[in-house]
Formats: structure tokens, C-alpha cells, sequence
């Protein structure tokens, strides 16, 4: 595909007051229980949404997942992990449930300061696909489902797209280096880096990232500078975590000066 400079303005504008949006109606709700009994989808619609949202980003290999998050006219924005990116050089490229594959490029706004999340754009010329809802912060005993790609034996994506199921097991009241708040059972592989967590709802609450069991036992780190105490750390270092979506807000009204 030839690459095409876009003018991106008025989709990173049109990214923030989605964003803004959502960050009012969920600081009214002081993230708190609704009072209705929400709507639960079927695993077989959780996992339908999911595969949906989900795509893979490229370089000159797969480097890892990514998330439909927005749509405005023809240009979609995708969410990751900022270590995705940085796993291979520019120009990018997203593939799209369908196969088809499209050139993207990082917006110079791109900036969530030291947490792992980056964006990338792209424009889709006579196909429209899914975006993810943001959901809420999510909670202790919250069944969560993450979606991603993982690697195949040479990195080569051929194991297709991959659902799991789990619940959320531990949520920080401080982050962790990167982001990562939320800690959760899922069955997360290599490769599912930048993927959804999506709650019952079908709703994003958070962003895979950070793999349970590490090779080595280095000491946890909060985003501070300080350390987890060790019966901390032994929980941390067993499960997978998140950057929940609320970050994502948060930085992005930082950088615009909001």
C-alpha cells in the first residue's frame, strides 16, 4: 500500500472529547457499583467483540496486538503497548480482522508519559470495523477477558487469535512502573502485548501488558520509584496486569494541557 501523510488534527482532537467524555460520566459514577444489575454477554459474544476490536501491529514482523479504539470518518485510532513499538521501527502496519492490511502511523501527540501505551492511526478506504466502549475501573472478583495474538514458534502470529477467561485478583492503589495497576488470572502469552481486557459488559477496563512468572525475580517497582514489600511482590510477580483504560484519559488531558 502507498504510504499517504494525513492530516491528523481533527482525529486526535475528536480522540480526546470521546475520552473526556467518557472520563465525566465515569467520575460521576465515582467508579462505583450501577445501580442496575449490568448486562452480561455470552462468552460466544464476548468473544465475537473481542476478535472484532482486536488487531495485529506490524513492523516488518508481528510485534504484538492492538485495540480499535476509535473511528472518525475513515481514519481509526488503535491502542498498544509502547514496548510493542518499540519492538520494531516505523512505517507500521495493522492488520484488520479480515485480513487486510493497512499502513499506520504514530501521531506526534503520541505521549503517555512513562506509562506502556502508545497509539497508532490508520485510514481503512471502504470498511468499517468495530471500536472497543470504555468501560470502568475494574475490581477485585471482576471476571475479565483478555483477547491478542500470540506469537507463533518464530514470532510468526500462526497460532491466530487467542480468548481467555479470568478474574481480576489484585488491583494496586498505586501503579507500577509503566502502568500496570490491575492484576489479573488470565492465560496471557507473548504476543497479546496491547491486547483488550474487556469485563462482562464487553467494555475495555484495561490494556495487556505485563506477563506473570518473569524469568528473573527482580524486585517490583512502583511507578514512585519505591519497592513492593516482599509478600507484596510474590502476588505481583504470579499474575498478568493491565494498564487500566483510565490511564489513558489521564495522560492524554496532561499533554493537551487540560
Amino acid at each position: 500500500m502507498i504510504w499517504r501523510k494525513w492530516t491528523l488534527v481533527g482525529c486526535v482532537g475528536g480522540l480526546f472529547m470521546m475520552l473526556s467524555t467518557w472520563a465525566a460520566n465515569v467520575s460521576a459514577n465515582k467508579y462505583s457499583q450501577r445501580s442496575q444489575p449490568p448486562t452480561q454477554l455470552s462468552i460466544k459474544h464476548l468473544h465475537s467483540s473481542a476478535q472484532a476490536m482486536t488487531v495485529k501491529v506490524m513492523s516488518q514482523a508481528i510485534l504484538g496486538s492492538g485495540i480499535l479504539l476509535q473511528r472518525q470518518g475513515s481514519i481509526y485510532t488503535v491502542l498498544t503497548n509502547a514496548h510493542v513499538l518499540r519492538a520494531g521501527n516505523s512505517p507500521y502496519r495493522i492488520q484488520t480482522k479480515d485480513g487486510r492490511i493497512w499502513s499506520a502511523n504514530a501521531p506526534q501527540t503520541n505521549s503517555f508519559g512513562q506509562n506502556d501505551l502508545a497509539l497508532l492511526q490508520f485510514r481503512s478506504t471502504g470498511t468499517v470495523y468495530a471500536v472497543a466502549s470504555l468501560g470502568s475501573f475494574p475490581a477485585v472478583g471482576d471476571e475479565v477477558f483478555a483477547g491478542g495474538f500470540p506469537y507463533g514458534e518464530k514470532g510468526s502470529g500462526e497460532k491466530g487469535f487467542a480468548f481467555t477467561t479470568g478474574k481480576v485478583s489484585l488491583v494496586l492503589h498505586k501503579a507500577l512502573e509503566g502502568g500496570y495497576q490491575v492484576g489479573y488470572t488470565n492465560n496471557i502469552q507473548k504476543g497479546m502485548s496491547g491486547g483488550p481486557l474487556l469485563n462482562r459488559r464487553g467494555d475495555l477496563v484495561g490494556v495487556n501488558g505485563m506477563h506473570a512468572y518473569p524469568l528473573w525475580d527482580a524486585p517490583s517497582v512502583f511507578a514512585d520509584g519505591s519497592e513492593a514489600e516482599p509478600a507484596l511482590h510474590q502476588r505481583i510477580i504470579h499474575l498478568n496486569w493491565a494498564v487500566p483504560v483510565k490511564t489513558v484519559l489521564t495522560e492524554r488531558q496532561v499533554v493537551d494541557g487540560r
